[in-house]
């Protein structure tokens, strides 16, 4: 028996305008049985935003449903982490379900994908933006030669690029660009891809936890060993590939299940892509009021996510309460994973750790 497709909209929601645009038209042609619902605002359906109701719903109203709207304010924030910049998001939400994801916080219980139509508005103006920067001049962590634009930070850009071609459209614009990348973390493996040529200009960040680990909290992604066995594909395809060790989860037996992971990211590594590589290390936040919710549909994760007695409160700048490992606790789980990489994946340089 075949598995059930990520998302296979039955009903899509859209605003008017979006159905007017030529990349609107072509993601309503491309799921032609869909019901559709016209709605005054992507950000308000009460049927899918808001409803505690819809927490015992999460999965399938991420496979059944797709939002059709457009992005109304265009910025690209600076970051200084994982990119120099944070690009205007080409979309929203996510059809995979990760019990840790901070993206539900923004629209309540459910919070499938929202495909923004107005690309063409999009491109051009990080096209502008790009153009405003100049060359880089000071190499630093993010990269050394190039302004690097995070185009996912919303989504997960492999997902997005099997509703819409909007993702293609970016990486066929950062192609163009001899001064930027474009840049995305992913845990779906999207083959698609391989076919687009995007010549170095964009890095692929392959989120990895312990496999054990992501059986729990991984919720419809790709199994981490298909992420492992996609990395020199992607490679050779023409993207510079990074992982994300994220989120990194402190359970009993945790260390030894990182080294285990090191030692397969190895194995599934050749020496050409072991060469370009390098690394995110993220400790998890958690936040109550997506404990919350996790309790009504998947309360298993919550035992290892949710640990008071590992775990301080801060309050976020939106006014939630986050959890993180406590400071003085965090820094020496952190440097005894970082060591565990020196040991067994010497040739993984640590971008940043967190």
């Amino acid at each position: 028996m075949s598995a059930q497709p990520l998302i296979s909209p039955t009903r899509i929601y859209f605003e008017p305008a979006a159905a007017e645009l030529p990349r609107g038209r072509e993601v309503l042609d491309r799921f032609p049985d869909a019901d559709r619902v016209e709605v005054e605002s992507h950000w308000r359906i009460p049927e899918l935003h808001g409803d505690e109701a819809n927490a015992r719903r999460w999965v399938r109203i991420k496979q059944e449903a797709l939002v059709l709207g457009t992005k109304k304010s265009l910025a690209a924030r600076p970051n200084g982490r994982s990119a120099h910049f944070i690009a205007p998001s080409t979309a929203n939400g996510c059809a995979m379900a990760c019990a840790y994801c901070y993206v539900p916080r923004r629209k309540g219980y459910s919070n499938p994908v929202t495909v923004f139509a107005n690309i063409e508005q999009i491109t051009g103006y990080l096209a502008r933006h790009v153009k405003r920067q100049g060359p880089m001049t000071e190499p630093g962590q993010v990269d050394d030669r190039a302004w690097v634009y995070d185009i996912g930070e919303n989504s997960d850009c492999s997902v997005d690029a099997l509703v819409s071609d909007n993702v293609r459209d970016l990486v066929r614009l950062f192609r163009e660009l001899p001064t930027a990348k474009a840049s995305f973390a992913t845990k779906h493996v999207n083959r698609d891809l391989l076919d687009w040529d995007p010549q170095g200009r964009t890095r692929v960040r392959f989120s990895l936890m312990p496999e054990r680990t992501a059986k729990l909290l991984d919720i419809r992604t790709s199994p981490v060993a298909e992420r492992l066995a996609a990395l020199d594909d992607f490679r050779a395809a023409g993207y510079e590939v990074h992982v994300n060790l994220s989120p990194v989860v402190v359970h009993d037996g945790w260390l030894e299940d990182w080294r285990e992971l090191l030692e397969a990211l190895g194995d599934a590594a050749s020496p050409q892509t072991r060469a370009q590589l390098a690394g995110e290390v993220i400790m998890l936040t958690h936040n109550q009021a997506l404990h919350e919710v996790n309790l009504r549909w998947h309360p298993r994760a919550e035992d290892v996510l949710w640990r008071p007695d590992l775990q301080e409160t801060k309050r976020s700048e939106g006014g939630g309460v986050n959890v993180r490992y406590r400071r003085g606790l965090k820094r020496g789980l952190l440097d005894e994973l970082l060591d565990l990489i020196a040991r067994h994946a010497p040739y993984l340089r640590v971008r940043y750790a967190f």
